[in-house]
């Protein structure tokens, strides 16, 4: 069969120099697999050290050697989002955090001269945040809310929406987090008061028998709140489990510290409400990865008073980003057209369109399925294939495409293909699935620049 011609934009000097061996793999929990589900990747991981799903495949166009960045050191920071002193709260977490650059500085005071408009141009925010936000600046948490759709583009009308939402989300917690002792204690007391006017006055109490069927706690009627409390508590347990297990090298989310302990509260008590809310999917495991970005920007506000509704805010906004991919955690719909398999079979697609020889190689040659690897970079996001700081880097550019963040991460994950193929092609089935499982180091700016390449350039 005739090879496919490689675009001529891959046969840059820029794409010449050598692969760099893989950085150390990070060390990734079990959080990419979905509770009492397994897949295909489970088992092509028992060939491999690695417990999750990932794999990948390769093809030849002109090598495209990762663009490794040197490490950087690991300090210790007060709040890579803002210039306020947090530390002594607990807010400062150890990540890698870089040194402005001039094109840092002019993308921030243009951000900066859009957030101060009455009416923000939400296209040129899109078009601002999708080349990177700078970390220093502190405003990272105003555009999300803004990209996101939880803050309207009219900033008469902020102070309005964000009370009305913070309160929305306190009565939730009222409503879903409550102890059915207590939701019983207060039935009491309410019909005590109810029928306080006719009791003599003895100090009567409610009697046993006028304690209704569903407020006892071995009702087992579908209305009874023992009866929900308990059904909810193996979900609640797995989350505590998961919420325990995100990012344990950050201080901001591990560690026995008061701060620590307030996170962690805070990631459990919005995946309960949304579990409680949304019955249909309520918690997947790995929900908590990507929550946590959230969580963490929003807490890092250099503003305290939205700091301290932080918890509410992240609730919205990751209701708002999970509605994008919720049919993904959704177990019924997987092999429907808007399923996760559906969606990795886009990613294929996208691979084949671009680069056939290392799509090729990948699925027909070394046998890698594409679910070996790309269900947990699609899940979850990415959040699991870099680090932290990098993260939120690729989130800035997710969240600013118009389209949705779908389309992104898709030509993200295939340009993460693109990059490493040089090691792909020359690869077997086991060396790439462990490559594609610790996907190597890489200069982030250089793979957005490859993923924006994808969209402009036509598919050979």
């Amino acid at each position: 069969m005739v090879k496919q011609r490689v675009p001529d934009w891959l046969n840059s000097s820029l794409w010449s120099t050598a692969p760099l061996p893989p950085s150390p793999p990070p060390p990734n929990g079990d959080d990419g697999h979905r509770v009492g589900k397994s897949s295909s990747a489970d088992s092509a991981s028992s060939s491999s050290s690695s417990s999750k799903s990932a794999g990948n495949n390769t093809t030849t166009i002109r090598p495209v050697p990762p663009a490794v960045r040197p490490e950087p050191t690991e300090v210790e920071i007060r709040d890579p989002l803002s210039s306020s002193n947090n530390t002594d709260n607990g807010i400062g977490s150890s990540v890698e955090i870089r040194d402005p650059t001039g094109d840092d500085v002019s993308v921030q005071a243009q951000l900066l001269q859009e957030l101060s408009r009455k009416v923000i141009n939400i296209g040129e925010l899109r078009r601002l945040a999708s080349q990177g936000i700078p970390d220093g600046a502190g405003i990272r948490c105003t555009v999300w809310k803004l990209l996101l759709g939880y803050l309207p583009t009219d900033r008469g009308f902020w102070s309005s929406e964000l009370a009305k939402k913070r309160s929305q989300y306190k009565h939730f917690k009222e409503e879903l987090l409550m102890n059915p002792s207590e939701i019983t204690r207060r039935l009491e007391k309410s019909t005590c008061l109810e029928n306080e006017e006719s009791l003599p006055e003895t100090g009567v109490v409610l009697p046993r028998s006028e304690i209704t069927h569903g407020e006892h706690p071995l009702s087992l009627g579908k209305s009874s709140v023992w009866n929900q409390f308990f059904q909810d508590t193996e979900i609640i347990e797995q989350i505590d489990r998961d919420v325990k297990r995100t990012h344990p090298g950050m201080h901001f989310f591990s560690g026995d510290s008061q701060s620590a302990t307030s996170n962690q509260d805070a990631l459990k008590n919005i995946l309960i409400v949304f579990a409680k809310l949304n019955p249909g999917i309520r918690y997947v495991q790995g929900m908590n990865e990507i929550l946590a970005p959230l969580f963490y920007v929003f807490k890092n506000d250099p503003i305290e008073e939205n700091a301290a509704f932080a918890e509410a805010d992240t609730f919205f906004c990751f209701v708002e980003l999970l509605s994008g991919f919720r049919d993904h955690f959704c177990q019924q719909l997987d092999n429907s057209v808007v399923g996760i398999r559906a969606t990795i079979a886009r990613l294929s697609r996208l691979l084949k369109e671009h680069d056939e020889e290392l799509w090729r190689h990948l699925e027909v040659t070394t046998k890698v399925n594409p679910q070996f690897y790309a269900f947990r970079w699609i899940t979850l996001l990415l959040t699991q294939e870099f680090n932290f700081a990098d993260s939120l880097l690729i989130w800035d550019t997710l969240l600013s495409d118009p389209e949705g963040p779908q389309e992104t991460l898709l030509r993200i994950c295939c340009a993460m293909l693109i990059l490493i193929r040089r090691r792909l092609l020359a690869g077997d089935f086991t060396s790439n699935l462990k490559l594609l499982q610790h996907y190597p180091s890489t200069n982030i700016s250089h793979l957005l620049y490859v993923a924006n390449k994808l969209r402009t350039q036509p598919a050979r």
